[in-house]
């Protein structure tokens, strides 16, 4: 059967969330400065599916981390949704990470002392718009949507990997957020579950979400829109320009 072939992605007619410019990081010890990025210049899209990738130590996670705003450029601009992050003081930057971005880890980082559909509540908590009453039931939506319906009184540890990592990505969503960050998030899954994750990510960015993904995984790029590799503390790819 002849591969169906991608659709092509106008990014004309998708709003930019995110601009890096001439963006730099790099770390100081006692016997050296070690460059981790260098001259980084992207621009970041809604309704899109972007994979990064490269090899172990090469910057992938450093990156992601300025993207979710928990770490900060050692020099150059990052303006999320026209906003330059530099304007802007911990307590400011912490509001504007919990209003727009959604964080999916490789090891899922639930709670195990938490039922399924509360893990999902936690990030509501922080969140002054989203009325307590309605917490379980938004939690439970957010299951439900994800197949986990039979799942949402289950404690981690009685579910399986693919379920946890729907759990992990129920709880990403639950404020809502224009942007999703995932970090590996299907390292520690077979191949078929593997799909299953990669597939949810794909129409959560067909359904508006800008999806940035590092992974080590060549699946990611059946499912991406854009493939960036980070080399010699470059990124380099296809551009969205």
């Amino acid at each position: 059967m002849k591969e169906k072939k991608k659709e092509k992605v106008h990014l004309r007619d998708k709003r930019k969330v995110i601009s890096l410019i001439n963006v730099n990081k790099s770390y100081t010890t006692k016997e050296k400065e070690i460059k981790v990025l260098s001259n980084i210049n992207v621009d970041f899209y809604s309704g899109t599916f972007y994979a990064i990738m490269g090899h172990s130590g090469s910057g992938k996670s450093t990156l992601i981390n300025i993207l979710g705003l928990l770490d900060i450029p050692s020099s150059g601009n990052y303006i999320l949704f026209g906003n330059d992050i530099r304007k802007h003081n911990d307590i400011e930057l912490s509001l504007m990470r919990m209003k727009n971005f959604g964080f999916i880890f490789q090891n899922y980082c639930l709670n195990n002392n938490l039922k399924a559909y509360e893990n999902v509540m936690v990030p509501m908590v922080i969140n002054k718009s989203i009325n307590a009453h309605s917490r379980k039931k938004k939690a439970i939506s957010l299951l439900e949507q994800l197949g986990l319906k039979e799942r949402i009184d289950h404690f981690p540890t009685k579910l399986s990997g693919g379920e946890q990592q729907r759990v992990a990505i129920a709880r990403a969503l639950a404020n809502n957020p224009d942007i999703i960050l995932a970090d590996e998030p299907t390292g520690n899954l077979d191949t078929e579950t593997e799909k299953v994750i990669f597939e949810l990510l794909k129409t959560l960015s067909k359904n508006g979400k800008c999806i940035i993904v590092v992974s080590h995984s060549e699946l990611v790029k059946k499912y991406a829109d854009y493939v960036y590799t980070i080399e010699n503390n470059f990124l380099v790819g296809e551009s969205c320009k």
